[in-house]
């Protein structure tokens, strides 16, 4: 007997097509608990894919989103570029964009010492021309006159093979800049010890490490080569300089949606050094392991509640699912994070909890409660530079003596040391692009031009590889 199953449209917004990139309507709709991102190209046809699946459901997250994360549109505090085509063509920022800059993303070479089959940026292969000092330290200096001094990712390519990188992270800080991470693969780290001590000295207090999982099979299908005994080296090196670590699983179903919850206990077992670990289910733009021209199957993707639900199977209960929330600057379809100290005995205290059914309490976490744009935004940067970089010395010596409460005595001085951060990030391709989403990005790159550009519309490309602004990549001719 055939049955057919009841679609329900969730919500309206606008897209592309993965085949042209013309913009193009588009709809969310569920069916049973799973959403779909729906639309349709005049010249191309239908394309339907799977953008939520599982628990938390997504009526509840956008229930959660609405009470405890209320945020109104926080518009860049300085335009670049004029509305003209329209989103995702404008980008620089453009006055119709929602959101300030909270991290920001400079690319200091092309160049890479992997060659991964799973790369956003397709970095190595071809070699191109590192941009100078002189001209890095010009968009430093355009970037924070007219976004601030956002939070700073040094990135590439690997921006390690840069020698004089420890440099290039000195003239940001003396710009301005007050918190800067490098985003690395580890290898350099692993093998140069006095490298890690020369980035600290400089000013870098956080490595955002490329860390796919514990099991170097895991390495051999994403990076293409084994690599777990470098990346336990590279954490080493960054405690002994003391810089903090985030890892960066990209999650890949079939390559180590299964080794969640060893990552988690990874990370734990590396603390302090280790202060958070930032999931990335895997996009499909840029470089990845699909044959030329295919389009990503539902069974090649994972979602964020499946993120979420596969942490508290695979920790055997250590984090839950309402410790997660969503986010509190930007969309919240665009991530989860949530917040916890580690206790000595091994237990996981939670700092941020969802609201029970019918309760009058908003949901805590570290990073504090709900607030509107661009104060949720502020916050946000805040406790990225707080929380993701080394545990300094622990406060307390000379304060009065206060009221015991008990064991939150003993969690709130664990927090100075031994707080972690779990988050995830959905980043959107041409399949799963969601306007609305992508006005309310506030994790930008810095672009060659002065622009700065979403992410996800900088790293963009059509089913043939082709880019709309990212310059190593072949330029897609988008339909007028």
């Amino acid at each position: 007997m055939l049955t057919v199953e009841l679609e329900t449209v969730l919500g309206e917004t606008e897209s592309v097509c993965p085949e042209c990139l013309a913009r193009i309507p588009a709809l969310r709709v569920g069916r049973g608990s799973d959403v779909y991102l729906k639309k349709a190209c005049p010249e191309h046809g239908l394309f339907q894919t799977i953008i939520w699946r599982g628990q938390p459901a997504w009526a509840a997250w956008a229930a959660w989103a609405a009470w405890a994360r209320p945020k109104a549109p926080g518009h860049p505090r300085q335009a670049l570029t004029p509305v003209s085509r329209g989103c995702p063509f404008d980008c620089g920022l453009c006055p119709d964009h929602r959101q300030q800059s909270c991290c920001v993303l400079l690319e200091v070479t092309q160049r890479c010492d992997l060659l991964c089959p799973v790369c956003f940026a397709a970095a190595g292969g071809r070699r191109t021309a590192d941009p100078s000092l002189a001209s890095l330290t010009d968009r430093l200096r355009q970037l924070i006159q007219t976004a601030g001094p956002v939070n700073l990712q040094l990135s590439g390519g690997e921006p390690c093979v840069r020698t004089d990188l420890p440099a290039i992270a000195a003239q940001a800080r003396a710009l301005g800049f007050t918190f800067i991470q490098v985003n690395s693969n580890g290898l350099r780290l692993a093998r140069d010890p006095d490298f890690a001590q020369r980035l600290q000295a400089a000013g870098v207090a956080t490595v955002f490490l490329q860390f796919d999982g514990t099991r170097d099979d895991i390495y051999q299908r994403l990076r293409g080569r084994k690599l777990l005994a470098r990346k336990l080296r590279a954490i080493e090196h960054c405690a002994a300089a003391g810089l903090g670590v985030v890892l960066a699983p990209t999650v890949a179903p079939g390559v180590n949606a299964d080794n969640l919850g060893a990552i988690l206990r990874f990370a734990l077992a590396h603390q302090p050094a280790v202060r958070g670990v930032h999931f990335q289910p895997i996009s499909y733009f840029g470089r990845y392991p699909l044959p030329l021209n295919a389009a990503p199957t539902d069974a090649e993707r994972i979602t964020l509640p499946e993120i979420i639900s596969a942490l508290e199977a695979q920790s055997g209960g250590l984090v839950r699912r309402e410790n997660f929330q969503p986010a509190g600057a930007e969309n919240a379809w665009c991530s989860f994070n949530g917040n916890f100290v580690s206790l000595a005995d091994g237990r996981l205290v939670p700092l941020t909890r969802a609201p029970a059914a019918g309760g009058c309490c908003a949901p805590t976490s570290l990073a504090g409660g709900a607030q509107p744009a661009p104060g949720g935004l502020e916050r946000a940067r805040h406790f990225v530079a707080r929380n993701w970089a080394a545990p300094g010395q622990a406060a307390g010596s000379g304060r009065a003596a206060a009221p015991s409460l008990g064991e939150w005595d003993v969690v709130l001085q664990r927090a100075r040391t031994h707080a972690l951060c779990l988050s995830g990030m959905a980043f959107q391709d041409a399949w799963t692009l969601d306007l609305e989403r992508l006005r309310e990005c506030h994790i930008h790159i810095a672009a060659p031009d002065g622009a700065c550009v979403p992410f996800c519309a900088y790293n963009l490309t059509d089913r043939s590889g082709r880019s709309l602004y990212r310059q190593t990549l072949a330029p897609a001719a988008v339909p007028a």
